[in-house]
């Protein structure tokens, strides 16, 4: 059995196992479908070459129906990106962060590089840049849905970030066409953020398509920041091991039009090594039941 308690395959996001699709992309994918998966979300970080990891999805048997873009890729590459979704077999085209029109605006550390980049532009975020982004993902989605596939944005917390009352992600929600742009709700970064993902699903059943599944251990203190290193700060675990509730999640994700589902545990992996927390999380979802 590898169906979840919404009848859905389990997949896992790959930046799960980030480092060992570095090391050792092929040998990964082969340990991923021995855990039981039966498909994966393609991570934007992922090193292989298009074809060569084409090939090794095939020879472990694991479907892709959905990968993770940048937006500035699909800003300027649009095209290219459509045609390596088609290729993999994705139906989901999803957004992991948000951008800017004008990045020159921050001044990111550089000793982080790209990924410094993206910090400085989240931690600066104003809503009128969340205005922007609704604007992009319009036009983006509505190219991206006359080439067959479907636009979403995947959150993290600090979406939920106030500006006088209102928060990005409601703005961003308000401002997005339902039919154009959906939404990948990552649960565990919902709670962090102090979210109940069960709110969020009752409040906007159709916009949801994708789930990510995440625990974090109990006793966090919610909050809208991302990074944090405070004794209070999300520590990433096992699923069944933390905080979240899935039960009462999956009960309420039986009234949205979800797709497709992925576990994805947040590094760093302090109990065990990725590939056998993955088991874990595996086996977890296989035994749950709403």
């Amino acid at each position: 059995m590898n169906a979840s308690p919404l009848n859905l395959p389990i997949g896992l996001q790959l930046y799960t196992v980030g480092q060992e699709m570095d090391t050792d992309p092929a040998g990964t994918l082969q340990a991923v479908a021995a855990a039981g998966y039966t498909q994966v979300e393609l991570s934007p970080l992922t090193k292989t070459s298009a074809k060569d990891l084409k090939k090794m999805l095939d020879d472990a048997g694991l479907k892709n129906p959905s990968g993770h873009y940048i937006l500035p890729d699909l800003i300027s590459t649009l095209h290219e990106k459509i045609g390596f979704a088609h290729q993999f077999g994705q139906e989901f085209m999803v957004v992991t962060v948000p951008w800017v029109a004008d990045p020159s605006r921050f001044k990111p550390d550089p000793q982080l590089g790209q990924i410094g980049v993206f910090i400085a532009i989240i931690k600066g975020l104003t809503l009128d840049d969340w205005k922007w982004n609704a604007e992009r993902f319009n036009k983006l989605g509505e190219q991206i849905n006359k080439a067959g596939l479907q636009l979403a944005y995947h959150n993290h917390n600090f979406e939920w970030k106030s500006y006088g009352g209102v928060t990005g992600y409601d703005e961003f929600l308000r401002l997005t066409d339902s039919r154009l742009v959906k939404l990948e709700l990552d649960c565990g970064w919902a709670t962090v953020a102090g979210q109940d993902p069960v709110a969020l699903l009752t409040k906007y059943p159709e916009r949801y398509s994708l789930l990510h599944i995440k625990d974090f251990r109990k006793g966090f203190t919610p909050r809208t920041t991302l990074m944090d290193k405070d004794p209070g700060a999300p520590v990433p675990t096992e699923l069944g091991r933390g905080a979240i509730d899935y039960g009462r999640i999956f009960a309420a994700a039986q009234k949205a039009p979800i797709r497709a589902l992925f576990v994805e545990q947040e590094p760093p992996f302090t109990e065990m090594p990725a590939l056998e927390a993955i088991k874990v999380d595996y086996e977890y979802m296989k035994n749950l039941k709403s």
